[in-house]
């Protein structure tokens, strides 16, 4: 088992020279980072197995978080969506962990939003710790509870879980706290977005308060973040690589000024005119996303699929296992894969309904334009935008400080329009003047 790492003293400065300034925090620039693991002082078994995983230099975030960490320094992290964040905490948390034999309660304790970021977060951990025997257990609403309380009772080392499972545990008291040193809070304003705070709260309140270290983790940092931060770290010390354009210059972003009947027509036109091998299309309600993906699937048989948080659990991780498997080319999806969900090779987004939150808007593009062994990846964002819906789009340009490019409507869209609405309905049939046989009744389609 590693020891933790000693650190330099130089280290402590790599970030920041400062303690928690949100008013005037800059974005650090990233060559006045470290630019090899190998300047981070890790221990030679986490050199071993960086180089099995295939991580060849830190990411901004890595090289910023894990010095600090390493340090004991409690670490408010600000980077954009998809920049190796799980990576960052993860590592740290592997230098600094005891052995079980020692310590045989949980150790550290990793918050998220959703059932799929819980099980991508407990993998990574896993794959970085092949060998060292840490255990990590996964816990979460949507599966069975007794099979988690055997896992955990077996021993857990790193627990990763969603605030409401996190708590059921602890009211069962099937997770003891009593030896927690670290607790992280991932994608932390998407937890506040959607609800959470209340239950996060009450977690950090039943954590042991001495000689706990605490990183937050988050893609913006509204007011609620700032409080939050104040209240349960401590002297947090704030580190921001997000870009000073929030959704980055390698992602081209469009608009379409459309009625809101007509986005079906202009969706099927851009993928047969695009042809991308991995898109997601984002609708605001979970019945949209289902009946989108239902017409899709009739345009494009076998090729489109949907997601969103009323699917059973066992369904949700069988399509994400297929989506990155491209199996299928289209995922129909709500907000609930607009954070953290890692997944490769997604050209093109498209943003069928306007996020009800700017932030959503920069989380949803950024499934595209990902970290990769080489830097970052190209995409393309399109946002539909109503005839009533200018002012969110004037948010969203206000929020990334950007405008994005108007694209007219293809005159086959507005041909394919103008001839549904001039087409003659279907008659009933005449009377039978034989059987005096009223004409059928006709359902209007909703």
């Amino acid at each position: 088992m590693l020891e933790p790492a000693r650190r330099c003293e130089k280290n402590r400065s790599i970030a920041s020279s400062g303690r928690l300034d949100l008013e005037s925090a800059e974005p650090l620039d990233p060559a006045s980072l470290p630019q090899t693991f190998g300047e981070l002082d890790l221990s030679p078994e986490m050199m071993r197995s960086l180089k099995r995983c295939g991580y060849d230099r830190p990411t901004p975030i890595q090289a910023a978080l894990i010095p600090l960490a390493l340090d004991d320094i409690d670490v408010l992290g600000q980077a954009r969506t998809g920049t190796g964040k799980t990576a960052a905490f993860g590592i740290s948390i592997l230098e600094q962990i005891a052995p079980g034999d020692e310590i045989p309660g949980v150790q550290a304790m990793i918050l998220v939003p959703t059932r799929e970021l819980a099980v991508q977060v407990r993998d990574e951990i896993d794959k970085l710790a092949t060998g060292q025997g840490v255990t990590v257990t996964a816990v979460y609403g949507g599966k069975p509870i007794r099979g988690q309380i055997e896992k955990l009772r077996r021993g857990s080392m790193i627990v990763v879980g969603t605030p409401g499972r996190i708590l059921d545990h602890l009211s069962r008291r099937t997770i003891d706290l009593s030896e927690l040193w670290c607790v992280v809070l991932d994608e932390a304003d998407r937890m506040l977005d959607i609800g959470f705070r209340p239950e996060i709260e009450k977690i950090l309140r039943q954590c042991p308060k001495e000689g706990r270290q605490t990183l937050l983790l988050s893609a913006t940092i509204p007011p609620a973040i700032e409080r939050l931060a104040r209240r349960y770290m401590r002297e947090p010390q704030l580190i921001n690589v997000s870009p000073k354009e929030i959704s980055g210059d390698t992602i081209e972003q469009f608009y379409y000024t459309v009625d809101h009947e007509d986005k079906f027509l202009l969706l099927t036109e851009l993928l047969r005119e695009h042809n991308p091998a991995s898109a997601i299309i984002f609708c605001r309600t979970k019945r949209r996303t289902d009946a989108i993906a239902r017409k899709l699937e009739k345009a494009f048989p076998r090729e489109a699929c949907a997601m969103h948080g009323d699917m059973a659990q066992t369904a949700r991780d069988r399509v994400m296992k297929d989506y990155r498997e491209k199996r299928f080319r289209f995922l129909v999806a709500t907000d609930v894969v607009g954070r953290g969900i890692d997944i490769s090779g997604i050209s093109h987004i498209v943003n069928f309904d306007v996020p009800s939150f700017s932030d959503d808007y920069v989380h949803r593009v950024g499934r595209t334009g990902r970290m990769t062994k080489d830097g970052v990846t190209d995409g393309v964002a399109f946002t539909f935008i109503g005839s009533d819906e200018g002012g969110e789009l004037t948010k969203i340009e206000l929020r990334i400080n950007r405008e994005l490019k108007r694209l007219e409507v293809p005159e086959s869209v507005k041909d394919q329009a103008v001839g549904r609405r001039n087409a003659v309905p279907d008659l009933p049939p005449p009377v039978d003047p034989l059987t005096k046989h009223p004409p059928k009744k006709y359902r209007r389609r909703l």
